[in-house]
């Protein structure tokens, strides 16, 4: 029988309560906005679909990003959700990614860039912005969608990995 750690979450034990989240796979993204800088992206983990009627999906920035101010403030914003074999895509926009760089993309109408052959796409215009502690919660008002047939790529317990389906 497996033993399970209760505990009420604190500064003191942050790295449990990281752990604890951690146990929930999520798909990854990147998310792209145009700035008076040029473009840029950021990957994300905090996606999730809001309603269908109207169209809205939201994601989390952190607080403690250094592009928190743009990415929280943009009125237009592209999510991309990544495919099992673009692992090197998700690299890039990580602290210390490469980004852009080298990288064909294609534009909004809106001027947001859209990264090459993401699983799914979401081009949202920004609907609403919440407190979430040390995160916002950014609500987006999806203008268009795109899909492609694939595998997810997933995150759980700080580690990328495939769904298998099936079990």
């Amino acid at each position: 029988m497996t033993t399970e750690a209760i505990f009420a979450p604190s500064p003191e034990n942050s790295r449990a309560f990281r752990d604890a989240l951690g146990r929930f796979a999520t798909g990854v993204t990147v998310v792209t906005i145009f700035t008076d800088e040029g473009p840029m992206g950021i990957t994300a983990n905090s996606f999730a679909a809001v309603s269908l009627d109207p169209p809205l999906v939201l994601w989390s920035p952190a607080r403690s990003s250094s592009r928190f101010d743009r990415f929280a403030g943009a009125g237009h914003f592209a999510i991309h959700v990544l495919g099992a074999e673009q692992s090197d895509l998700c690299a890039r926009f990580t602290r210390g990614g490469v980004g852009f760089e080298d990288l064909e993309i294609g534009y909004t109408a809106e001027g947001v860039p859209l990264l090459p052959g993401a699983l799914a796409r979401f081009e949202c215009k920004r609907h609403a912005i919440h407190e979430g502690g040390d995160h916002a919660i950014v609500v987006g008002l999806v203008e268009r969608a795109a899909l492609r047939e694939g595998e997810p790529l997933l995150f759980a317990q700080g580690q990328f990995g495939r769904f298998s389906p099936g079990l």
